[in-house]
């Protein structure tokens, strides 16, 4: 294989941790110079990661090297959350990443973007994307953007994976608690009721007896799922998109949504939870395998902040099981604010969700 990751880390931000990562990964592909490198800094590079940049280049003796800061960083050996580290895959043989150019509407396209520099255009542009958003949970902090081993000026950059095929599977983990119900009333973002019934009273009725007796409900754990399509599969087959729930209101039994909804879109309510979580990359990993059809070389996941080891306690189920399907696998990836990845014949922002790529270098 001429693909190879490494992390590396140390007690100071210092651009020898890039040089570390990259010098080594090189080594492990037994490469002398790559075609491309995909670096990933923990948040403690942000400010001014151009001096790491300038030594992943030397290390790798290649301009291309392409990537972002974000608050957690990790390959298929460990991952970082609160250390400065650097996270790094080479590219040798006929893989390379390359300018985004005259993009097919099938054509997967590698795409990293800072919080603030999402836009709906970009999103909805020709191709398949895929990638992350380099935020934290809150979505702010000083989080850059590279490509070309330079800060992106638009905070934002797309790429194509040339010399490798593949394929992209999204998990969105969820428990659902209830059927996709037709929406019939709302006032803006306030869904008021389902089914001509109060959407608080359904959402009450369907929660579990631990989390209903709470004093407050873990608003944070509980979704709104909106389907695309028939609604007979539509969960099970994945059609649907997560919408966070911003607040119940006890005057009129509405609860408000993060998204404006239309009367006859249906949805369902869910409940985000470890095992359910966990369940659901399996199934994603299954789908994608009997796609696929072969054994990938290389992997790019990108699951969010609040899917890693501090929603699973501790450990990231989900790298672990990819890493399990496939052992020795070179991967490389980040926690993030927001995943970007493909729904219903469109691009999507994800939350709470993970989005993976996986690879075979084209003979």
């Amino acid at each position: 294989m001429t693909i190879a990751t490494v992390l590396a880390r140390g007690l100071r931000p210092t651009e020898d941790i890039a040089h570390q990562a990259v010098s080594a990964a090189m080594e492990r592909a037994q490469l002398t110079h790559a075609n491309s490198v995909l670096l990933f800094l923990t948040p403690e590079f942000a400010r001014d990661p151009q001096p790491a940049l300038r030594a992943a280049s030397k290390a790798a003796n290649c301009m291309q090297v392409i990537g972002c800061s974000a608050a957690g960083i990790f390959t298929e050996e460990d991952w970082v959350l609160d250390t400065p580290a650097a996270a790094a895959m080479v590219f040798g043989g006929n893989v390379a990443l390359a300018p985004a150019h005259d993009i097919a509407a099938d054509t997967l396209v590698f795409s990293l973007a800072a919080p603030n520099a999402i836009n709906s255009a970009w999103i909805k542009a020709p191709g398949q994307r895929f990638g992350g958003i380099s935020g934290d949970a809150t979505g702010q902090g000083p989080f850059k953007v590279w490509s070309g081993a330079k800060v992106s000026a638009q905070g934002r950059c797309e790429t194509l994976i040339k010399g490798a095929h593949g394929l992209v599977g999204v998990s969105q983990g969820i428990r659902a608690l209830s059927v996709p119900l037709e929406i019939t009333q709302v006032s803006g973002y306030d869904v008021i009721s389902l089914t001509s019934q109060p959407a608080l009273n359904i959402l009450a009725r369907e929660l579990p007896l631990e989390v209903r007796e709470q004093e407050h409900l873990p608003l944070h754990l509980i979704m709104a799922g909106v389907i695309f399509g028939e609604p007979e599969h539509a969960i099970s087959e994945g059609r649907y998109r997560l919408t966070p729930i911003i607040s119940t209101n006890a005057d009129d039994r509405s609860v408000t949504l993060s998204a404006r909804l239309s009367p006859g879109d249906r949805l369902f309510w869910a409940l985000r939870q470890p095992l359910a979580a966990e369940r659901d990359m399996r199934i994603t990993l299954d789908r994608m395998d009997q796609k696929m059809n072969e054994t990938p070389d290389f992997g790019l996941f990108f699951p969010c902040m609040g899917r890693g080891p501090y929603f699973y306690g501790g450990v990231d189920r989900d790298l672990d099981l990819v890493k399990a399907r496939y052992p020795g696998m070179p991967m490389i990836g980040f926690y993030g604010n927001g995943e970007i990845g493909p729904l219903n014949g469109e691009n999507e922002i994800f939350q709470y969700s993970a989005v993976l790529g996986l690879f075979k270098e084209d003979v």
